[in-house]
């Protein structure tokens, strides 16, 4: 169970991970060694699961974003994770959700170019004999793309 340090050592580390445990500790009460064991019991306890960077993917010249509906034919268990797989393989594939509703899986998808993005479409789609249909969905611009959770103090 998490106490109000933690959630906000936490709501502190999402938003800049580099936060020094000094600065953290002065912000809640803490010393820094304080928050430095308790982010570590974080990370053990698998509340904290990787620390990354966020990129622009426009700055790295990927400014094609697409969001793309994947019907498959046939639903065993074996069938789901199979195409799971495959999805998550490709490194312009950025999110993977299963899902319930008219389509089986939500692909957050980049590319360089719509050429790029074609080229997945026959990789990833057209060529899986279980892919029944997929839907793109090109995103104009993106308005919200994060990961913040929000914290709310222990009651």
């Amino acid at each position: 169970m998490l106490d109000r340090y933690d959630r906000k050592i936490l709501d502190v580390l999402q938003r800049d991970a580099l936060t020094p445990a000094a600065r953290i500790g002065d912000a809640i009460g803490l010393s820094a060694a304080a928050v430095q064991r308790r982010i570590k019991r974080l990370r053990q306890q698998g509340v904290i699961t990787e620390t990354v960077v966020h990129v622009d993917p426009k700055a790295l010249g990927f400014p094609i974003h697409c969001v793309v509906g994947v019907d498959l034919d046939y639903e065993s268990a074996q069938a789901i994770d199979r195409f799971a797989q495959q999805a998550q393989s490709h490194p312009q594939v950025q999110q993977c959700y299963y899902v319930t509703g008219p389509t089986d899986f939500m692909l957050i998808v980049i590319a360089h170019d719509m050429e790029h993005y074609e080229q997945l479409t026959r990789d990833l789609f057209l060529s899986n004999p279980n892919v029944k249909s997929f839907t793109t969905h090109v995103v104009l611009e993106r308005q919200l793309c994060g990961q913040y959770i929000p914290l709310e103090p222990e009651d």
